[in-house]
């Protein structure tokens, strides 16, 4: 059985995540997400990709701990381990515009998830944490890297140490979430969204992703070169010569994405 499926509606796909009870990231839930992913990539049909899990307890409530025995006292399982970052980098630099709709729990590997969308909406009666700490563990799956950048390293230390959930508010106050909405309308909002996204050029939007992601990690004088290079190859598209001509002509522009 498929764990991991895609519609595409109005050029946005939704990929839903069905692992019952809380969607954990198993082996093949991680296999197809990025072979969905890569599909997407491909598909012209896709500009932005929504990424939420089944029914209303759990976006993902983090890795399958069942698979965690076989590591014990065991060594040389990196490899096993970048696997998994090879999926989770992948989904950070997809050249497309994503966001995760967190409809409950998001903690673990499913936290470390939904950091590699560009954005997130939470609904009212998310909990979002990293508990790692409480197996003895801690956070492999990206957590120590992403959310120190994404919140400061001071708040990232606190819930990686102490392992407690921060609810939906307080995700929002610290800039882990981009919006929070009411329970059962994280899809919608995420929709509505994600319509003013793919009404605009995946040639600019692939760039602006690129730009932001590399230049992050960038002393400021090459990320701007970086900005620059990406500029130049922006005026080579089909889209900009669109975009121009249609605010000369003073209509809505009809990006093809070429």
């Amino acid at each position: 059985m498929k764990m991991v499926t895609y519609e595409i509606h109005e050029k946005t796909a939704i990929v839903t995540i069905n692992n019952p009870p809380l969607n954990v990231m198993s082996k093949q839930v991680s296999t197809e997400l990025f072979e969905v992913f890569t599909e997407l990539e491909a598909n012209e049909d896709a500009v932005a990709v929504i990424l939420t899990g089944a029914g209303n307890k759990a976006f993902m409530a983090g890795a399958d701990i069942k698979e965690f025995p076989d590591w014990i006292g065991q060594s040389g399982f990196k490899n096993i381990v970048m696997e998994t970052h090879q999926v989770l980098n992948y989904l950070d630099h997809f050249p497309k515009p994503t966001i995760a709709v967190l409809n409950g729990l998001t903690f673990g590997g499913g936290c470390e998830l939904a950091m590699t969308c560009d954005m997130r909406i939470a609904e009212e009666h998310a909990q979002l944490g990293l508990p790692e700490i409480k197996l003895g563990l801690f956070p492999g799956g990206g957590g120590t890297q992403r959310l120190p950048r994404l919140i400061g390293e001071a708040k990232a230390k606190e819930m990686m140490f102490t392992g407690e959930p921060i609810s939906a508010e307080e995700a929002d106050r610290y800039g882990l979430v981009n919006h929070v909405v009411p329970s059962g309308q994280g899809m919608a909002y995420a929709q509505g969204l994600a319509s003013k996204i793919t009404g605009q050029s995946l040639q600019a939007l692939s760039r602006i992703k690129k730009a932001v992601n590399n230049g992050a990690h960038l002393p400021i004088e090459s990320a701007v070169e970086l900005e620059a290079e990406l500029f130049e190859e922006v005026f080579q598209t089909e889209d900009i010569k669109e975009g121009v001509q249609a605010f000369m002509e003073k209509r809505k522009p009809a990006f093809t994405h070429r």
